[in-house]
Parts: C-alpha cells; structure tokens; sequence
C-alpha cells in the first residue's frame, strides 16, 4: 500500500484549539477522516474517504483524493483557505 502524496498539502484545524495540521498524503488524510471527523457520515466524507483509500490502493491519482479531501474538509468547516 502506499501513502499517495498530494503535490501541495491541505491545511486544516483540527481539536478544540483549531490546531493547524498539513495533510500531505492520503493516509494522512484516512486517518483524520476515520478519526473524529466533524461531518462523519455525510456524503462528501465517505467520497473523501473513499478517494483516499483508492489513492492508498494505486487506483486513482493522489490529487484526486486530495481535492475530494478538500470538499470534505470546507464541507465541516476546517479548512484552512
């Protein structure tokens, strides 16, 4: 498995202090999405999710996981614009 490098990194808050994190690669971005993600369940994070993990797999580019990443981070309000 591999972790699926974004060309750039997405900054996003996280915690109850809005910590910046630099997201570099799917698995990175896995591992925010499964933990606790502030929209778990709504569409644009199971298609992140989902994007992620088949970057993880080698069956679609890193970049697309990297902006359905992005949807899901806007989509609960942690990205960092």
């Amino acid at each position: 498995m591999i972790q699926g490098w974004f060309s750039r990194p997405v900054e996003v808050a996280v915690g109850v202090a809005g910590s910046i994190r630099h997201i570099s690669n799917a698995q990175q971005a896995v591992e925010l999405l499964t933990g606790q993600w502030r929209d778990a369940g709504s569409a644009q994070h199971g298609a992140a999710l989902r994007a992620c993990r088949r970057a993880m797999s080698g069956d679609v580019p890193a970049d697309n996981a990297r902006e359905a990443f992005i949807s899901a981070a806007r989509e609960a309000h942690v990205l960092v614009e």
